[in-house]
């Protein structure tokens, strides 16, 4: 800083931790995965939604054309469509349930985990893919909350406590962590 009157430069000054309730902290660094942001879990979708639409085209539209049935109804409720949905929500929760992953997001590093447990239960799963992504799916604006959350959290992950995090990637964070006293009381009173 320069002082206007006589031209004079001060050295800055470090900031000094003078508050008496974080004299008892020490500052600590440690590394967390890094979540994965909208862009990345869109193209690892993208890949999802490719594979799946192989399947059932490969899978189940032979079959429906050998029986005679038309595929092209664009109702809800029509077979083709109802078994489609089901293959659809069953790659997601059982590719999700076995390997934390879809193949999407195995191609892009990418890894679904708990925010309150540590492996993914059947319930969390279920709330997840299936009614999470119904709502993300039905109300399409609604997964766009992925780029605009700490943890990059989607509706679908906030329902079952969920993030979607890179496996290979680590972020740097600090924290406040309480001091421990040098010596407990017991220590100091056998010394004499």
């Amino acid at each position: 800083m320069t002082n206007h009157s006589n031209n004079e430069t001060h050295a800055a000054t470090p900031i000094q931790n003078d508050r008496p309730e974080l004299q008892n902290y020490k500052e600590v660094m440690f590394y967390e995965r890094q979540p994965a942001g909208f862009w990345v879990r869109f193209w690892a979708y993208l890949i999802d939604l490719l594979i799946i639409a192989s399947a059932t085209s490969i899978l189940v539209k032979p079959i429906f054309l050998l029986i005679g049935v038309d595929t092209a109804e664009t109702v809800w409720y029509a077979p083709y469509a109802i078994i489609s949905a089901v293959l659809f929500y069953a790659y997601f929760v059982l590719m999700t349930k076995f390997f934390g992953q879809t193949v999407g997001k195995m191609i892009l590093g990418l890894r679904v985990v708990s925010l309150k447990e540590d492996h993914l239960s059947w319930g969390t799963l279920l709330f997840r893919e299936w009614v999470g992504r119904f709502i993300s799916v039905t109300i399409l604006p609604l997964y766009w909350i992925v780029g605009f959350t700490k943890l990059k959290q989607g509706v679908h992950d906030f329902i079952a406590d969920t993030t979607v995090i890179h496996e290979q990637t680590y972020r740097k964070q600090i924290v406040f962590e309480k001091k421990r006293s040098e010596g407990s009381e017991l220590q100091e009173a056998e010394t004499f």
